[in-house]
């Protein structure tokens, strides 16, 4: 097992630093030696086994188990290395990609029971966990960093100044936000923009804490969150938003959104779609993700999406893509859980806790390392609605730095 083990990793790890200890205790280094080196090592013969059978399911499974150790540096030292690696795929590991790739319509198929089952095994956690390392305003998704030295909760205030300068909405405007999230960014358009927001959620603790904030804020009749999916609420609406949510529809219904979003929106509408993407071609999503993070999630590449935009017959007006943004939003995120991961342990326990940690930290290297990116996409269904050039989004953006009031409703931390 040693020496299957030790030719597998010197194939794949051919830059950087990885020194790893066997269960039988032996040790080997991979790499070129560039770089910080880190050490890890495996407590387990089935471990290696696993690992060796299906890395890319395997790796995360036996790390949240404590079956794979770090002795020297973080698992998202480690990760770094791994997902930096040229390409070198071995036969099995080519099949159990095409696998994956020929049977992702039966994993990404989304309908609406299955939707709000997807739903509730990740945002209906305990709420206090993403208290944790969420911004004050629980904002779930990429931030927009102006400057290098952003905090998060700037960056996250940013993000949705940029969305709303793109999205254009009038005081009085009805503004449907699908998959709305704990409501920040729902808030952040009726109270600073003078909208009249309806958001859906299919998460029972999101609708929960919405409501209850745009209460506190005195912003109950301009921003109602309903738990309701996307396909069954009524319209028409003036603006579209949708940020973190399209990852959860899934290829084979990228259709039924459009054609949907094209009924809901007026003629003079405006639409901004915001999500996750990759920047190469049609993929599959990772194993371990989609089976203890997001189930029936995808990250769609942009050639999935514009066809489909296109046959609902709505027209693109902006496409802006944000490369190193979340990079930067999952490191925040990390480092804020791992500063209060005994908080986490007493939610839940050790090994959520580290497969948290793996998720975070696999997340942000995709980011950083590999292809993963964040588009926007900006929508209307005719010519003429938005300026011609795209000076009006900082002069919007400034406009509205001016008007934010912030309500802040207090958000309940663990433990208290």
């Amino acid at each position: 097992m040693d020496r299957l083990l030790r030719f597998f990793l010197r194939s794949f790890i051919k830059r950087g630093s990885i020194t790893f200890t066997t269960a039988e205790g032996s040790t080997f280094t991979c790499g070129d030696g560039t770089g910080t080196p880190v050490h890890a090592r495996f407590k387990t013969r089935d471990a290696e086994k696993r690992v060796l059978l299906d890395p890319e399911l395997a790796l995360g499974e036996i790390y949240m188990d404590g079956e794979f150790v770090m002795e020297q540096g973080s698992i998202a030292e480690l990760l770094a290395i791994v997902m930096d690696q040229p390409v070198w795929t071995p036969g099995w590991a080519k099949l159990q990609a095409w696998a994956r790739y020929l049977t992702r319509s039966i994993a990404q198929f989304n309908p609406r029971t299955r939707s709000r089952d997807n739903v509730a095994h990740h945002y209906d956690l305990d709420g206090r966990l993403y208290s944790l390392f969420l911004d004050a305003d629980k904002q779930y998704s990429c931030a927009y960093f102006e400057t290098p030295d952003s905090s998060l909760d700037d960056a996250q205030l940013a993000k949705k100044r940029h969305i709303a300068a793109k999205l254009l909405p009038q005081p009085g405007h009805r503004v449907l936000d699908i998959g709305s999230g704990w409501g920040g960014l729902g808030l952040y358009l009726a109270e600073t923009c003078g909208a009249d927001v309806t958001g859906v959620t299919l998460s029972s603790e999101q609708l929960q804490v919405s409501n209850s904030r745009a209460a506190e804020c005195g912003l109950s009749e301009a921003a109602r969150f309903l738990m309701q999916d996307y396909r069954d609420i009524p319209g028409p609406f003036d603006r579209i938003v949708s940020v973190g949510m399209f990852e959860h529809v899934g290829v084979a219904h990228y259709d039924t959104y459009f054609r949907r979003c094209a009924e809901l929106l007026t003629d003079d509408g405006v639409m901004l779609l915001h999500s996750i993407g990759r920047s190469e071609g049609p993929g599959f999503t990772n194993p371990w993700i989609a089976k203890y993070i997001f189930p029936g999630g995808y990250l769609p590449a942009l050639s999935e999406v514009l066809p489909a935009i296109e046959r609902a017959g709505l027209l693109v007006c902006d496409i802006e893509i944000l490369r190193l943004h979340y990079a930067e939003t999952l490191k925040a995120w990390r480092e804020r859980f791992l500063a209060r991961r005994e908080d986490a342990e007493r939610l839940y326990d050790e090994r959520f806790v580290r497969m948290w940690e793996f998720y975070l930290a696999a997340s942000e290297m995709s980011f950083r390392k590999q292809n993963n990116m964040v588009f926007q996409i900006q929508i209307t269904k005719r010519q003429g609605l938005v300026p011609i050039t795209r000076d009006y989004i900082s002069s919007e953006e400034k406009r509205l730095r001016a008007l934010e009031h912030g309500c802040k409703p207090k958000l309940q931390l663990a433990g208290e």
